[in-house]
C-alpha cells in the first residue's frame, strides 16, 4: 500500500489538498492504534493493518479499513474512488458525517462499559487448557491453521499447567510446537533467529519479518521447556536466539532494537533464501551434496525457486541414524557449513533494521536473558540484560521521573504505556532472581507506584493503556486480549502477584486479584485468547511458595544451593537472597521480613509455603529432593 499509494504522485495529490494525512507508527503509538483499531472492527466486522481511517477534525472516526489498492478493483474499492467519494460527502454532507461518528464513538463507549466483571476460578484455567487442546495441530505442532503465529506465551501456560497438574498432555503440545517451529523456514538456521510467523501450516515459509518480542518470548518458552524436561536441545535453541539478538539487534549501549524488515532490495526474503549453485561455490561440491540433503535444498527450490533451509522432513539425529554416522561429528560439520553461508549471506545487502528502542519490547528481553541466567547458568546473560536496564534509566526517564516509551538516535520520546510498565517490572523481577542484586526489587517498587498512579481505574479496575496525563484521545482503552503480544493488564496482574509475594504486600496481591475479576466476566468466554492472564490467575492460586537462600557468598554452598534453585522450574515461586552480614543489608532494608532467615554460619534455604516455613534444609541432597514438584 506504501509504493501503490502513498508514494504515487496522484495519490498524494489529492490526500496533501483535502485531507490532513497522518502516518502513524503502531509500535511508538500503540494507544492510536488500539484505539482506532477497536473501531475498524466495530465498523467493518474485522481488523488488520494496513489500517486506514477517517476522522473528523475531533478525532472521532467515520470511515475505516484496512488495504485499498490505488484503483478498484477486484470488488475493492481503491484510493483514488474512495477519497474522492470522501471529499464530495464532506462538501455537502458534512453534517452527516460528524453525527456518524458521534454515533461511532457512543456505541463504542457503551460496548467498552460491558466489559463483563466476574470471579476468577480454577475453572476458567481447564478451560484454556482444553480448547488449546482441541485446536492443535497433532501433525506440525501449533493451533489452528494457517497463518501459524508462534504465540509463545500460549506454550509457557501449557508447561506451567502441565507442571502444576499432571497433565503429560500439555507438556506434549509444547514440545511438539517447539520442535516442529525450530525445524521449519520460521527459524532462520543460518543466522538464528525465528521470524514473525509462517504463512504455511508446517512453518516452512515464514513471513520473513524478525520481531524482537517474539525472540524474547520465544526464548523464553525454549528455556522453560529445557527446565521442564533437560532436553539439551531446546537450551540449544534459547542459546542460539540469544547469539542471535546480541549479535545483530542489540545496541552499542546494550539496548535491544525492534525488528529487522522481510524485504530487502524490495523482495521479501531474498536475504535469507538459497539457490543450489551458491550452496556449492561457497562450501565444495561434497560438503554441498552434505548440507542439501540435510536441510533440504534442491534445483528447483522449496520457495519461488529459491530454497528455505529447513528440518522439516527429518532432523539431523533421523539423517546420523539413516547414514550410520557418528551426530556430533555430523553436528560438528554442519556448523561449520552454516558458519561458512552466515559469513558469504554476510555480504548480501541486509534488510533495513529498525533501530528503535522500545521499553517494553527490551523489558521481555531482560526477562529471557535473565531467566535463562538462572536456569541455563549463564551469567553472560544476566550481564547483557543488566546493560539494558541501566540503560533505561540512565537514558528514558522525564526529569520529573516519568517514564517514556521509545528512544531512537538520541532522541526520547512518548510517555510510556501500561505495556511499558509492566514488561520492564518482569525483567527486574527475573534480574534480581538472576544476580540477587536488590537494586532491581528498589526499581520495580518505583515503577509499581507509577504504573497505579497514572493507569489504574479505580472504578471498573484494571489498568487503562495510555497513563492519564497522556496526549488527549477520543477515550482510553484497556487491553486484555493476549494477541501476538500479551497484553498489559495480563502481564501486570502477573508481574505485580510476583512483587507481592516478595514483598508481602498483601495491598499489592489485591491489584493483581482485582485485575482478573474486573475481566472474568468477558474472559469465560474464550479463556484461549488470554493464555497470560491464565498464568497470571495460577500465580495467584499457586504463587505463596518463597525461596530464601542465606548464606556467606563466598560460601561454595551458598552458590551450589543458590543454583539449584535457579535451575529448577517452579514457575509460582519466588527466590530471595539473603547474604549474610553487610552484603545483605540493602536486600534486608527491603525486604524487612527476611531479617529471621539469617545464617551466620553454613549455607541454608527457607521453603516457605502458604505463608508457612518449613526447617531449613542444611544440605544439597536435601535441597534436591525439596525441589520435587507437587502436584495440584
Amino acid at each position: 500500500m506504501e509504493r501503490e499509494s502513498f508514494e504515487d504522485e496522484e495519490v498524494a495529490a489529492l490526500l496533501n489538498e483535502y485531507f490532513v494525512p497522518i502516518k502513524v507508527d503502531r509500535e511508538e503509538r500503540p494507544d492510536i492504534d488500539n484505539l482506532y483499531m477497536a473501531y475498524c472492527q466495530a465498523l467493518t466486522g474485522q481488523g488488520g493493518w494496513p489500517l486506514t481511517v477517517l476522522l473528523t477534525p475531533e478525532q472521532k472516526p467515520f470511515y475505516a479499513g484496512t488495504y485499498f489498492p490505488k484503483q478498484t478493483k477486484y470488488g475493492r474499492i481503491g484510493m483514488i474512488d474512495m477519497l474522492t467519494q470522501i471529499r464530495e460527502k464532506w462538501k455537502h454532507e458534512r453534517e452527516r458525517i460528524v453525527e456518524a461518528g458521534d454515533a461511532i464513538v457512543q456505541r463504542m463507549n457503551e460496548f467498552k462499559a460491558e466489559s463483563e466483571p466476574g470471579s476468577f476460578d480454577e475453572e476458567i484455567l481447564h478451560r484454556a487448557y482444553q480448547t488449546l487442546a482441541s485446536s492443535f495441530d497433532e501433525q506440525y505442532g501449533g493451533f489452528g491453521g494457517a497463518p501459524k503465529f508462534p504465540t509463545p506465551h500460549h506454550l509457557m501456560f501449557l508447561s506451567a499447567y502441565a507442571h502444576t497438574y499432571d497433565q503429560p498432555q500439555a507438556l506434549d503440545m509444547v514440545r511438539s510446537t517447539l520442535e516442529h517451529m525450530h525445524r521449519g523456514g520460521i527459524y532462520d538456521h543460518v543466522g538464528f533467529g525465528f521470524a514473525r510467523y509462517s504463512t504455511d501450516q508446517q512453518w516452512l515459509v515464514p513471513h520473513f519479518e524478525k520481531m524482537l518480542y517474539d525472540n524474547a518470548l520465544l526464548a523464553i518458552a525454549y528455556t522453560d521447556a529445557y527446565s521442564l524436561t533437560s532436553d539439551e536441545q531446546y537450551a540449544r535453541v534459547a542459546e542460539e536466539i540469544f547469539t542471535y539478538v546480541l549479535r545483530d539487534m542489540t545496541s552499542p549501549e546494550g539496548a535491544f532494537y525492534s525488528a529487522e524488515d522481510a524485504d530487502s532490495e524490495g523482495v521479501e526474503g531474498k536475504f535469507y533464501v538459497f539457490d543450489r549453485d551458491e550452496i556449492e561455490d561457497v562450501l565444495g561440491l561434497e560438503a554441498m551434496h552434505t548440507y542439501c540433503n540435510v536441510y533440504d535444498i534442491s534445483p528447483e527450490g522449496n520457495f519461488e525457486g529459491a530454497n528455505i533451509p529447513n528440518l522439516i522432513a527429518r532432523t539431523i539425529s533421523d539423517i546420523a541414524e539413516e547414514r550410520d554416522l557418528n551426530e556430533l561429528a555430523l553436528r560438528t560439520d554442519l556448523e561449520e557449513y552454516r558458519q561458512k553461508l552466515f559469513d558469504y549471506r554476510e555480504q548480501r545487502i541486509h534488510p533495513f533494521k529498525d533501530d528503535k528502542v522500545l521499553v517494553s519490547w527490551n523489558g521481555m528481553m531482560i526477562a529471557a536473558l535473565a531467566r535463562a541466567s538462572k536456569r541455563l547458568q549463564k551469567p553472560e546473560y544476566a550481564q547483557a540484560a543488566t546493560r539494558a536496564v541501566d540503560f533505561i534509566w540512565q537514558t528514558m526517564f522525564r526529569e520529573d521521573g516519568r517514564l517514556m516509551a521509545r528512544y531512537r538516535e538520541g532522541h526520547v520520546a512518548f510517555p510510556a504505556y501500561v505495556d511499558d510498565y509492566a514488561y520492564l517490572i518482569w525483567g527486574l523481577l527475573e534480574l534480581y532472581e538472576a544476580t540477587g542484586d536488590s537494586r532491581y526489587i528498589a526499581y520495580a517498587t518505583t515503577l509499581k507506584s507509577q504504573l497505579i498512579s497514572l493507569f489504574w481505574d479505580e472504578e471498573q479496575g484494571g489498568f487503562y493503556f495510555s497513563g492519564a496525563e497522556g496526549d488527549p484521545l477520543i477515550s482510553r482503552t484497556k487491553e486484555i486480549y493476549d494477541g501476538a503480544m500479551p497484553s498489559g493488564n495480563s502481564v501486570a496482574a502477573w508481574v505485580l502477584a510476583r512483587l507481592a509475594a516478595m514483598t508481602n504486600d498483601d495491598e499489592l496481591r489485591a491489584y493483581a486479584e482485582r485485575i482478573l475479576d474486573a475481566f472474568a466476566g468477558s474472559v469465560k468466554q474464550y479463556p484461549a485468547g488470554y493464555t497470560m492472564l491464565m498464568l497470571a490467575g495460577m500465580q495467584i492460586m499457586n504463587g505463596t511458595e518463597e525461596i530464601v537462600v542465606s548464606g556467606k557468598v563466598e560460601d561454595m554452598q551458598y552458590q551450589q544451593m543458590l543454583a539449584e534453585v535457579q535451575k529448577a522450574y517452579r514457575p509460582f515461586a519466588t527466590l530471595l537472597f539473603n547474604e549474610s552480614g553487610v552484603a545483605g543489608e540493602a536486600t534486608r532494608k527491603l525486604l524487612p521480613h527476611l531479617q529471621d532467615k539469617q545464617s551466620t554460619s553454613e549455607a541454608m534455604t527457607y521453603i516457605c509455603e502458604g505463608f508457612v516455613c518449613h526447617a531449613p534444609v542444611t544440605t544439597l541432597e536435601a535441597l534436591t529432593e525439596a525441589l520435587q514438584p507437587k502436584r495440584s
